[in-house]
């Protein structure tokens, strides 16, 4: 499974001399909790999270004011999204795969990253979206399997699926190796599966 397959497209930028309030009205309004953040020629050059634009943001207990501070003035306040922004943001691309994503979120402690394609971003994706993909029940990754499977057989039932802990096992003749590549790429495809078991090819 790779990130072009759960991945989340059209991808909602923001502008990094956008103000921060337009970025946090935007978050709020599409749900979401970070944003690539963009220069006028639509290239990532940071993302943007609630807590970077939560920073300087949040008044202070009230009886902290009877000691001001520099940094609470809301004059000091950060304007745009590029003042608040993490710059060099990781990425990663579209086949990329999905482990491979989820350990780069891990050992960065980062929440989603953004997938560019030849320096465009189109696509985003987040822990939720794996989670997603790997919570899918057998019965419905061998349902998805079959279903593909039966579209490339022009309609035809030439294999039969099982699902055993996001493992597919697919049984049926192979015309060839290249027809049998072609079965496990596409039983790959299908978000949710963890590997593809098939037979061996008929003999000629």
């Amino acid at each position: 499974m790779r990130a072009k397959d759960i991945m989340s497209s059209p991808v909602h930028t923001v502008s990094q001399t956008a103000p921060v309030e337009a970025a946090a009205a935007l978050m709020t309004a599409k749900s979401v909790t970070a944003l690539p953040v963009v220069d006028d020629d639509g290239r990532l050059v940071g993302m943007v999270s609630e807590s970077d634009l939560l920073w300087h943001r949040v008044p202070s207990d009230p009886t902290a004011q009877l000691r001001p501070r520099p940094d609470t003035d809301p004059a000091d306040r950060p304007g745009m999204v590029m003042e608040v922004m993490a710059t060099y943001p990781l990425a990663t691309r579209p086949d990329m795969d999905v482990a491979d994503v989820a350990e780069a979120m891990l050992e960065h402690d980062v929440r989603s990253l953004p997938v560019l394609d030849d320096g465009a971003v189109v696509g985003i994706v987040s822990r939720r979206d794996i989670l997603r993909a790997m919570v899918r029940t057998d019965a419905a990754l061998a349902a998805e399997v079959q279903h593909r499977l039966d579209e490339y057989s022009d309609g035809g039932s030439r294999w039969t699926v099982a699902v055993e802990a996001g493992v597919v096992t697919v049984t049926g003749d192979y015309d060839d190796e290249t027809e049998q590549a072609v079965v496990m790429v596409l039983a790959r495809t299908v978000p949710g599966v963890a590997a593809v078991r098939t037979g061996q090819p008929s003999a000629s």
